[in-house]
């Protein structure tokens, strides 16, 4: 099994951008956990982060391309703009999960739109980190099905 695990803008920056939402937890320490978690269900995990749009857009039909199961995203502000994205996702028709360390639906007005859930088949927010082993585990018995 293969996914892409895929970061929008922005999330380079965790441990650093807004604790009180996002936590400490580094990039490279979410990365870390994200390897380990998948390895150890036998999961090949592509990684990847942009803060650009059109480069996240390529990544997802490359998830296409180079044979992925399924997708895990995070957007970002993207999430709220990107009608590319959810054409993307629906492009490919790989079963994705849409995912938000912060608790957006208890955030601003504007983080309430989500163009990305119209394509996700399940959508996880406010588990911290712990939401993309979550995503994972959630594609992980999805597609076996």
């Amino acid at each position: 099994m293969k996914l892409y695990i895929l970061n929008g803008p922005n999330l380079n920056m965790l441990g650093i951008r807004e604790p009180s939402h996002y936590g400490k937890t580094g990039y490279s320490e979410l990365c870390d956990m994200i390897k380990k978690h998948c390895t150890s269900l036998g999961i090949e995990a592509v990684l990847y982060q942009s803060n650009h749009e059109g480069e996240l857009v390529d990544k997802i039909q490359e998830a296409y391309y180079e044979g992925a199961d399924g997708i895990v995203i995070n957007p970002g502000a993207y999430t709220h703009t990107s009608i590319a994205l959810l054409d993307a996702v629906k492009s490919v028709q790989l079963p994705t999960v849409e995912v938000h360390i912060s608790k957006v639906e208890e955030r601003e007005d504007f983080r309430q739109v989500s163009y990305i859930r119209l394509a996700a088949v399940k959508t996880i927010t406010g588990h911290g980190v712990a939401g993309y082993t979550e995503a994972i585990d959630f594609l992980f018995d999805y597609l076996k099905k």
